[in-house]
């Protein structure tokens, strides 16, 4: 570990540097407030600035306050959300408001040990609320400072492995000062984000370069090392894009937990089962000709959904269909507020688009 001067150094240089040239008028950094950090952390996990902000901003408009999320329908959060992906960050910032309305009297709390059981909040978010909202002392191991630390000290290996992972901690924590860490904390992840980006890093620049591993080696790009590839399997599954004489269509309220935990979908059906035969045994419903769609595949972190869309009308409504609460007819026309999956949502506007 190097001596505690050069980390004094090493802040001092990084602080220089975002004052000149950091980021200071993100839509979260007014006021420093927990809440706006906190939403704008979950957000940004896989997820970048640019694409954060519009999402962010109307976010805080329908939802100003920890109790206005919390007492929220999780429709309407998972609306807002639509878009953003990896929707479980937004079930859980939901139960996570939630928690805090009920257990701390709607105020997000300042203990690292409560912030860290709340849901949806790691060692990482739960030190980057409390540094920047209340400047207290916690390192942050985002991936933007993985990369920092990694090719500053020319750590080897993927991130992912603890024994790297814990390195990189020790690093973070030993780098971390006791004073300014709100600025500080926003540095280190400007600088990961602007300068020593993962492609085209701009050495040059860098207010770190003098000190840096990496550049002595002129390798940088080997840092942090890569996740082992793996091939993404496919899977595969039937949506049925279900009409009504109205022009309505059949949308379902998938599970809680899993992936599109809690949006709305069409109708699944297996890949190899007759469609009509499944509508009428699964649905109570008799349909008549149902015709295949363009393909298309969407991709998660772990592996490919490919689509097949099959397009019908029902020829006749038996009340079982809405029996569960957990279906409904939407009109695609008058659409409302209500979570649907990226490939959902194009299917339904394309629908709309070529209906009569």
């Amino acid at each position: 570990m190097p001596p505690d001067s050069h980390a004094a150094t090493f802040s001092a240089r990084l602080l220089d540097w975002f004052e000149r040239h950091g980021r200071h008028d993100l839509p979260w950094q007014a006021g420093r407030s927990a809440y706006p950090v906190w939403v704008s952390e979950i957000m940004l996990q896989q997820t970048q600035v640019a694409t954060v902000i519009p999402y962010f901003e109307r976010f805080m408009a329908r939802f100003p306050d920890i109790r206005a999320l919390a007492d929220a329908e999780l429709d309407e959060v998972l609306h807002l959300w639509t878009g953003l992906g990896y929707y479980a960050r937004a079930r859980n910032l939901h139960r996570a408001a939630q928690q805090i309305r009920d257990s701390h009297d709607g105020r997000f709390p300042a203990d690292f040990e409560q912030v860290l059981a709340l849901p949806g909040i790691g060692r990482s978010t739960a030190g980057a609320i409390l540094a920047q909202a209340q400047e207290q002392r916690f390192a942050i191991l985002d991936g933007n400072v993985k990369r920092v630390l990694a090719r500053y000290h020319a750590v080897d290996g993927w991130p992912g492995e603890k024994a790297v992972e814990n390195r990189l901690w020790e690093l973070a924590e030993h780098y971390t000062p006791a004073r300014r860490v709100r600025d500080y904390t926003q540095a280190i992840m400007d600088l990961g984000a602007t300068i020593c980006r993962r492609r085209q890093p701009d050495c040059p620049t860098c207010p770190l370069a003098d000190g840096c591993q990496a550049r002595q080696q002129d390798n940088p790009h080997d840092y942090p090392g890569r996740k082992p590839r793996k091939a993404l399997p496919v899977r595969q599954t039937t949506m049925l894009i279900l009409q009504n004489s109205a022009g309505e269509v059949l949308l379902e309220q998938r599970p809680p937990a899993g992936i599109w935990g809690g949006l709305w979908s069409f109708p699944e059906c297996p890949p190899d089962t007759p469609a009509a035969q499944w509508c009428t045994s699964q649905l109570g419903l008799e349909t008549g000709e149902l015709s295949p769609q363009p393909r298309l595949r969407h991709t998660f972190s772990h592996y490919h959904l490919d689509i097949q869309p099959l397009r019908g009308r029902i020829t006749g409504q038996n009340s079982r269909v809405m029996e569960p609460s957990k279906r409904v007819w939407y009109n695609t026309r008058r659409p409302d507020e209500r979570g649907l999956p990226a490939p959902v949502k194009a299917l339904l506007q394309e629908l709309a688009a070529t209906s009569d």
